[in-house]
């Protein structure tokens, strides 16, 4: 045990702000600009914008160089977890650097690679160099390719960003879409009318109603849908199988443990980023364990209190909060991970949380190792692309139809329902890996697990909230709901994601593995 130093550290690049990502800060918030059209924008401002919407882009693209990572000698893994915050620091910076110069880039077609991507491939390059050096230092052999994960791109809009103070006219071109899946569009990594106008830096520039408060963030109209233009089991992302436990071990195990009624939030990642303030620059609801925050050792969690009624479970449940942006001003209105990053609006408490185990289709499941981390789902899912996407979208009533890359409208007593399938074959050694992926997978397509894993109970996770419907007028929304986000992934509900550390005693889990593998019910 005692996982980490419980030294507090905050990333590298939190200390070094560039001038340029220091513009975007203001009034202790991000100064997210307007993208949407005023009513009274004349043609010739439109061709105006337009010409000039070829240098112009809506987020950056960075590779996640955690994710090639799958083996990292143990004694180097504290200084690589930091190093790799202090990467995703840098993309924050970057991306504030690139929502408040709009009109220089509008004047310059080579202004965001000279003055954002280059500097931003500098700096991530030295980052890379040390973490190359603690793996081969720490008895390990960094990967070869690594030094190619340095540059980062620029993700164009679909739509003009507006030049020279003018608001632009352009809507989200459709959300990230898994293969013709949810009525989505396939939109080969374009989907990016997420604008801002050029004035973000000019604290003068306010943000039109139409915003939600934060504009450059979404999300937009195009990442909605209503739940009947969701098709029937149309969900087939590689990760979207169906619930286990139909066969081989039939049982489930409900744990309850609230809904976070404690109030527990914070922007830390215990599991990627030990150690580091803010390492998941969006916030989080916590539901069981009573103590988890960057600077929790494993020796804390065991010994925390829980929120679950089986006191024998101290098992870490989080996700990211979501909201309705409606211009409360919550307690972190101001805060890095809450507004300051993007994250706005009220925080919505789940009506429901319930955390169900389930066995394997093919095979009695095993007991899972004392303090196992499982992520499921992909906070990079808009810029990684959708391997690891997972999280679902619906409503009640009509829970099988599930959308993963759209955030869905439900009918008037309807409630949404956000669902997570974790991973249930486990490598039989590691309660952890470098990457935080590889000693976990999901079954093969006939149930079973993949040779040298083992079948363990699949956590399952349904959070059900009565949500205020927006309104979506004319290809603008009004009060949207979304998910907390890294900045520069837009609040696309892609990136939705869920978080686990298994803190059961042995004979709660030994209990739990019983139950399943007899085929009962139990809580």
């Amino acid at each position: 045990m005692g996982r980490n130093t419980r030294k507090r550290r905050m990333p590298l690049a939190a200390k070094a702000v560039a001038g340029t990502a220091a513009l975007a800060l203001g009034g202790g918030g991000l100064v997210w600009a307007n993208f949407y059209a005023s009513a009274g924008e004349s043609n010739q401002a439109q061709n105006q914008t337009k010409t000039n919407a070829a240098q112009q882009i809506a987020t950056i693209d960075c590779p996640d160089v955690g994710q090639q990572l799958p083996d990292v000698p143990d004694p180097a893994r504290g200084e690589v977890d930091g190093e790799l915050a202090s990467m995703d620091q840098q993309i924050t910076d970057a991306y504030q650097s690139l929502v408040a110069t709009r009109r220089a880039q509008a004047g310059d077609s080579q202004y965001v690679q000279n003055t954002i991507l280059g500097p931003l491939k500098d700096r991530r390059k030295v980052l890379i160099d040390r973490i190359k050096l603690e793996i081969n230092r720490a008895g390990g052999q960094a990967p070869g390719n690594l030094d190619e994960l340095a540059s980062c791109s620029g993700r164009p809009a679909d739509q003009p960003l507006p030049t020279d103070g003018q608001n632009g006219d352009g809507q989200d071109g459709g959300g990230q879409d898994g293969g013709g899946q949810d009525g989505g569009g396939q939109d080969n990594g374009q989907d990016q009318g997420d604008g801002q106008n050029d004035g973000g830096q000019d604290q003068g520039e306010g943000q039109t109603p139409n915003d939600n408060g934060n504009g450059a963030a979404g999300p937009f109209a195009e990442d909605f849908i209503n739940i009947n233009d969701v098709q029937p089991n149309s969900r087939n992302l590689p990760n979207g199988l169906a619930a286990n436990g139909r066969s081989g071990s039939k049982g489930s195990f409900t744990t309850k443990c609230g809904v976070n009624e404690n109030k527990l939030y914070n922007s830390d990642n215990i599991i990627v980023a030990p150690g580091v303030a803010n390492g998941a620059h969006h916030m989080h609801d916590y539901v069981g364990n009573q103590s988890n925050s960057s600077l929790s050792s494993d020796d804390d969690l065991v010994a925390a209190q829980t929120s679950c009624q089986n006191q024998g479970d101290k098992s870490s449940y989080f996700w990211p909060v979501l909201r309705v942006q409606d211009g409360t001003q919550e307690f972190d209105a101001a805060d890095q991970g809450g507004g300051a990053e993007g994250n706005v609006g009220k925080i919505l408490q789940a009506q429901e949380a319930q955390l169900r185990f389930v066995g394997n289709k093919r095979s009695k499941v095993v007991a899972m190792p004392k303090l196992m981390r499982i992520i499921t789902g992909d906070a990079k899912a808009f810029t990684n692309g959708l391997a690891n996407a997972n999280t679902s979208y619906s409503c009640t009533g009509f829970e099988d139809r599930q959308s993963t890359d759209k955030y869905v409208l439900c009918p008037e007593g309807s409630q949404l329902v956000r669902t997570s399938n974790f991973q249930s074959c486990w490598d039989g050694q590691n309660a952890d890996s470098a990457n935080h992926r590889t000693h976990v997978a999901f079954v093969q397509a006939d149930g079973s697990c993949a040779n040298g894993f083992k079948a363990i109970p699949q956590l399952q996770v349904r959070l059900v909230y009565d949500v205020p419907a927006p309104t979506i007028e004319n290809g603008q929304v009004k009060n949207p709901y979304a998910v907390d986000s890294f900045p520069e992934q837009l609040h696309k509900p892609i990136t939705d994601h869920n978080d686990f550390i298994n803190v059961m005693d042995e004979s709660l889990m030994n209990k739990m593995v019983k139950c399943i593998n007899k085929g009962k019910k139990c809580t």
